[in-house]
């Protein structure tokens, strides 16, 4: 495929996504990585925009770099952020209690603590995307580890067999306490994703590199 019919594929895709508006988004396609520049409305928009391009087939990477612009009638104070944020988090029962703390500082937050599951690390993420006035987030929150590097490879590629969408003997899979590393090969970025999910979803895991290549 041609980077200009990628770049073509990637704005088709995101004119076809009714969450986003793409009007103000730019793309570049270079041997299969796509730049994303540009700005958006809200940091959920800009989270949205790389996953629609995860999903085009022939993206191999992407750069992202569009900016979360918020209308200057609709800033919120850093600290309405923490308070609203500190809210939403309590409200999660899937989020253990006085676990998790956070920093916002000029509309960006970021996040601390220890939690004994990935999930929960993401889920005290997702609370706080959607929230007005966010426009990033960096997720510091660490994994206790709970269980054995030899049970961690083994639970991941017990998961990865169970999977229809690849061939899970193209992926190894490298366990060094509760650090997970992923190698080999997948068919298709969104094939990544998926492995990379399995390895998070395993019990102990507190890191995943993703050394998986597309081909």
């Amino acid at each position: 495929m041609s980077d200009l019919s990628l770049r073509e594929d990637v704005l088709n895709e995101l004119e076809f996504e009714p969450s986003i508006n793409a009007a103000q988004i730019g793309v570049s396609a270079d041997n299969g990585v796509v730049t994303l520049s540009g700005h958006v409305g809200s940091y959920a928009e800009k989270l949205m925009a790389e996953r629609v391009v995860q999903r085009v087939k022939g993206v191999r990477a992407i750069a992202q770099e569009i900016e979360v612009r918020w209308p200057y009638d609709q800033k919120t104070n850093d600290d309405e952020i923490a308070q609203r944020a500190l809210k939403i988090i309590e409200w999660d029962t899937t989020i253990p209690n006085d676990k998790v703390q956070l920093k916002v500082q000029k509309g960006w937050v970021t996040l601390s603590g220890e939690v004994p599951w990935y999930f929960q690390s993401r889920a005290a993420e997702t609370a706080v995307r959607k929230l007005s006035g966010v426009i990033g987030i960096t997720n510091a929150i660490t994994i206790k580890p709970a269980v054995q590097a030899g049970d961690i490879k083994h639970r991941i590629e017990d998961a990865l067999k169970r999977n229809a969408e690849f061939e899970a003997n193209q992926i190894r899979v490298l366990v060094s306490g509760g650090r997970v590393t992923l190698e080999g090969k997948v068919k298709a970025w969104h094939e990544r994703v998926l492995a990379e999910r399995a390895a998070w979803a395993a019990p102990g895991v507190n890191a995943v590199e993703d050394h998986l290549a597309v081909a």
